[in-house]
């Protein structure tokens, strides 16, 4: 085992999410979501693997792939936390009568409602995510510009306060008592994929044993790009805040390109410089991830055994 986590012997691209009791896994064909539901029981769904990488066969093309591998992230956690709901919570979506304004939704789109809500959900979290850790900090340290004339000091400026908002909105959401069983079947999580990728038998024994922190976590992944944005940000000359905050727009898809990469090369790389990259984001999931209890290893090793493949090579690097 490394500082960082355990070592593992084949490094796979399945990967997953945790959910409101459960987990969701993505293997190389289909994705599966497993709830442990009010009366104990776990419950599984499985479908094929969708989104725009899949349909158009865009998971070679390097740098590419980032920007679109995080949309189609976001879309599958937002439905998978939706149907995790609906299992764990039902009595809390049965009785609810629409409001004026959803049955007017429902009337115009029709089936096509939820999808709708969805989208319209995932672009308004994009909207906040980018107006909060990406403009803010640049519209906050515009108002350093009076005082302090080196650029180099500017940018660094920009990034502390970017990487800082980032580290309080975890560490805030780690203190909240809901959440904190979602990082606990995040845990779960890591443990079941380690375990695999170490081709052991999938039990609860096994897994216990594993570490919670993992290289190819999306905790690790936004810290990441933070530290990519902070580094490509700074070769920008500073001018006025408008322009210098559409610059930052335009390069995002950059940055998420470039970061996917290095989350891909640390996932399966055993080099020690890839571990000291790795180390912040490893840290950082020290706050996302928690120790599961045995029931919460069982609902993670549904899913995962759900999304294999006879091939093992279909989810080898």
């Amino acid at each position: 085992m490394s500082k960082l986590g355990h070592r593992v012997t084949n490094p796979t691209n399945i990967g997953g999410q945790a959910v409101i009791e459960g987990v969701m896994m993505k293997g190389p064909k289909d994705i599966a979501i497993a709830v442990r539901s009010p009366d104990n029981e776990i419950v599984v769904k499985k479908e094929p693997v969708e989104g725009i990488i899949t349909k158009y066969k865009l998971n070679k093309i390097p740098f590419l792939r980032g920007g679109l591998a995080l949309i189609d992230a976001m879309i599958l956690g937002v439905r998978s936390l939706n149907y995790a709901a609906d299992i764990a919570m039902p009595e809390e979506n049965s009785d609810e009568e629409p409001g004026r304004f959803e049955a007017f939704l429902q009337k115009i789109f029709g089936d096509k409602f939820v999808d709708v809500v969805m989208y319209f959900s995932i672009f308004i979290a994009l909207l906040i995510s980018v107006g909060v850790f990406i403009l803010g900090p640049t519209l906050l340290a515009v108002t350093f510009k009076k005082t302090i004339q080196s650029t180099a000091v500017l940018n660094l400026i920009e990034g502390v306060l970017r990487l800082t908002l980032f580290i309080l909105y975890v560490f805030a959401i780690s203190k909240m008592e809901d959440i904190r069983r979602v990082f606990q079947y995040h845990g779960a999580e890591h443990k079941t994929i380690y375990c695999y990728e170490n081709r052991e038998d999938l039990n609860v024994e096994n897994v216990r044993k594993y570490s919670t922190l993992h290289p190819r976590c999306g905790t690790s992944f936004l810290f990441i790009v933070m530290m990519v944005s902070m580094i490509l940000f700074s070769m920008i000359a500073w001018k006025d805040p408008i322009s210098r905050m559409l610059i930052r727009l335009a390069l995002l898809p950059v940055v998420a390109g470039i970061s996917y990469e290095i989350i891909k090369i640390a996932g399966k790389s055993q080099s020690a410089f890839m571990d000291i990259v790795s180390y912040p984001g490893m840290m950082m999931q020290k706050l996302t991830t928690l120790e599961p209890d045995d029931s919460q290893i069982e609902v993670a090793i549904e899913a995962l055994k759900n999304v294999l493949v006879e091939n093992e090579d279909e989810v080898l690097w």
